[in-house]
């Protein structure tokens, strides 16, 4: 009997019934860090919007100097405000950074080191979904241009003041779409064959691959380094896509808010005595597994080898 009430329920009906529960279980992962941030430095990219604006509005609750590294400054300003107003923290920031353009990665970086001498917090956070196939200011492939590209070029230029700053942490946001993500190194800018959403599969897999090449490299220096899932989120990330954008409207009662988004990569950021987890990739606010593919040590040693080149950057 009960059987053949629940077939005469509409199904968004029952989704809507069922949404807080199925809800709580998809957004399970809370930072209980009680960490306050005093005297410390972070920079946010893509913080004028969604997860990044949580993430800088939660570092300057507890203090810090935040900086929203934003490609709308205009925006950014409001957002900075509004945190300002919430936090009662004054010192935040607001700063030009186009991650599709290496001219403007580069001057922020020199901006940044002119203004501050320390760096204790980067959370590489900005990034873009399902866009059509184009190309960045430098000729890369969109995708990789931005969410991986742009990131380790800016991580790169502020690498000695995180190290002057130990201990320091670096966040790369990637996503449980690695999973799908591939290298392909003989078609890295995506010119023989386009696809949206396999084109953000890979950056996201580059994000994961990078975070782990960089933590063997910063063995010893203080500088640790995290990549995190932070779950399918209520954003504007997939606006590029008709389609995604409809299944976000579908399923908007079990996507988490920004602010649960944003809680593994404060868990990364604060959390004390991670350091021995360099490295490693966390969702939900504990480790987390990820594909054969992103444990290849050959293939992150490769990625990055090729990421120096293609930003000019010199190998050691």
């Amino acid at each position: 009997m009960v059987a053949v009430l629940l077939l005469l329920i509409p199904l968004p009906f029952l989704l809507y019934i069922a949404a807080p529960q199925i809800r709580k279980m998809l957004t399970s992962g809370v930072c209980t860090s009680s960490v306050q941030l005093p005297g410390k430095v972070a920079v946010v990219t893509g913080a004028n919007t969604g997860i990044g604006k949580e993430t800088a509005k939660e570092l300057a609750q507890r203090g810090a100097r935040v900086y929203l590294a934003c490609r709308d400054v205009q925006k950014g300003e409001l957002v900075a405000k509004e945190i300002q107003t919430k936090t009662g923290n004054q010192q935040v920031l607001v700063r030009k950074l186009d991650l599709a353009d290496t001219k403007s990665i580069r001057a922020f970086a020199k901006g940044f080191l002119e203004e501050e001498k320390q760096l204790h917090i980067l959370i590489n956070n900005a990034g873009l979904m399902m866009c059509p196939y184009s190309k960045t200011a430098d000729g890369f492939e969109m995708h990789m241009g931005v969410n991986h590209l742009g990131h380790f070029l800016l991580t790169h230029l502020l690498l000695e003041k995180l190290k002057e700053s130990a201990p320091s942490r670096v966040v790369n946001v990637s996503s449980l779409a690695h999973y799908l993500g591939r290298i392909h190194f003989h078609d890295l800018q995506s010119e023989k064959f386009y696809e949206a959403g396999l084109a953000y599969c890979n950056s996201k897999l580059a994000n994961i691959l990078f975070t782990q090449e960089l933590a063997r490299r910063l063995k010893g220096s203080g500088v640790t380094t995290y990549s995190v899932h932070p779950g399918t989120v209520k954003s504007e990330l997939p606006r590029y896509s008709t389609f995604m954008t409809w299944m976000w409207w579908l399923f908007f009662f079990f996507l988490k808010t920004p602010q649960q988004g944003a809680q593994t990569s404060l868990y990364c950021a604060l959390t004390e005595g991670l350091e021995i987890l360099s490295g490693k990739h966390f969702s939900d606010c504990q480790v987390a597994r990820v594909s054969a593919q992103a444990r290849n040590e050959t293939v992150a040693r490769r990625l990055w080898d090729i990421s120096c080149d293609l930003l000019g950057i010199p190998l050691d």
